[in-house]
């Protein structure tokens, strides 16, 4: 009994310090630093501000599959942005496409355009990896085809990424419904947002949102043919080569989600069988020597691709518990129970017309669901090949 009460105890303070606790010891330590490079980080603010009149050479990639819906717009908007024209070039691969998106991208007339037409669908990683065999610019812009960036977006990716030591940047990305306008991950999106911004601080910034994030071309290193989450590959590869990775938020884009609860729990399936993927292959990163990065690692990534193993052992030695002399796991279970409910009730959609009873209810649905999505993708890839290729999205 002893040893399950450990048990109980050790994971279920793992799932609140992954999403409680971890913030709170960032944030400080954050503002800590902060204060520390106070006159230091004038200084590289005015060095960026300097380096913005040096319009570096920029490539932007994209692989799109079956975008016919969305795929005119986007290279509407890549055409508008706010760069100079010369520095400019716009790659854009369809991946074995079987509606009209190879029609609309032949229609495109302009000296920084360049289409490829692949025949065969091959997946995400493997287009990246033959146009980043292509490009010969100093900075690569990555980016989807259901993704529309802000006039100046490229103009602040290279203002970061100019500054001495930086080799990746991740820029601001917002997810809406295409109907309402409204995102049913807001209040996550933002609290991700908000880790982002403290982890940039410390140099331990993990990953990039795929919309939009910039590397310099020569610190690329293509990835295996069944890579999954190929952006968080990518800038994690950047920084093993000693590089930072930033966070700016000023270069803005958005991003329309799933339009209904099932694609968007297929996708967050298929993003935790990467994670697991990812997990496996990135081993360097669990080394203590890459100091707050590996913290940040540790603590908001692995950590939380557990939390679901966690919550069924939190609750089965919760459940076991009960009869012990202490009444404490009594109230817990109590509680862990009426947390599901809530789960359900949500999953059901009750209680909806109540606002304040629906906003609790909403984060706990969302909490839950996202991380039965994540279980579902730890079995794929235990069970499943994984392969590259996906079935898209409806827009």
């Amino acid at each position: 009994m002893k040893y399950i009460e450990i048990l109980f105890w050790v994971v279920s303070l793992a799932i609140i310090y992954s999403y409680v606790i971890y913030p709170f010891i960032l944030i400080l330590v954050s503002a800590l630093v902060q204060c520390v490079r106070d006159t230091r980080y004038t200084l590289i603010k005015k060095e960026r501000r300097l380096d913005a009149s040096d319009d570096s050479s920029v490539t932007i990639v994209i692989s799109a599959f079956n975008e016919e819906s969305c795929i005119k717009e986007r290279i509407e908007n890549l055409l508008a942005l706010d760069y100079p024209a010369e520095k400019l070039n716009i790659f854009v691969a369809s991946d074995g496409s079987t509606d009209n998106t190879n029609s609309i991208l032949a229609s495109f007339d302009d000296p920084r355009l360049s289409t490829f037409c692949f025949e065969e669908n091959r997946g995400k990683i493997n287009v990246l990896n033959d146009l980043m065999e292509r490009v010969t610019s100093e900075i690569t812009i990555f980016s989807d085809a259901n993704t529309a960036f802000e006039k100046d977006a490229v103009t602040q990716l290279v203002m970061s990424i100019n500054q001495k030591g930086v080799g990746a940047v991740c820029g601001e990305l917002a997810l809406v419904d295409a109907h309402s306008g409204d995102n049913k991950d807001n209040l996550y999106w933002k609290y991700e947002q908000v880790l982002k911004f403290h982890e940039s601080r410390l140099d331990a910034l993990l990953g990039a949102n795929g919309g939009i994030y910039a590397i310099k071309t020569e610190f690329y290193i293509p990835l295996p043919s069944n890579t999954i989450i190929d952006d968080f590959c990518i800038v994690m590869n950047v920084a093993r080569q000693n590089q930072s990775v930033v966070y700016t938020p000023e270069a803005k884009a958005i991003e329309e989600i799933a339009p209904s609860m099932q694609e968007e729990a297929n996708r967050r399936v298929r993003i935790g069988a990467g994670n697991y993927q990812a997990f496996a292959r990135l081993t360097w990163l669990l080394n203590p020597k890459y100091k707050w990065r590996w913290f940040s690692y540790i603590s908001h990534k692995v950590i939380r691709w557990f939390v679901p193993h966690f919550m069924i052992l939190s609750l089965s030695t919760n459940f076991v518990l009960l009869w012990h002399s202490n009444s404490i796991y009594t109230y817990l279970f109590i509680a862990q129970v009426a947390f599901y409910c809530l789960w359900l009730v949500g999953s059901l959609k009750l209680l909806k017309n109540i606002p304040i009873v629906s906003g609790l209810v909403s984060l706990i649905t969302f909490f839950v669901s996202m991380n039965i999505s994540l279980f579902r993708g730890y079995i794929r890839y235990l069970t499943s090949n994984l392969s590259a290729t996906w079935q898209r999205t409806s827009r």
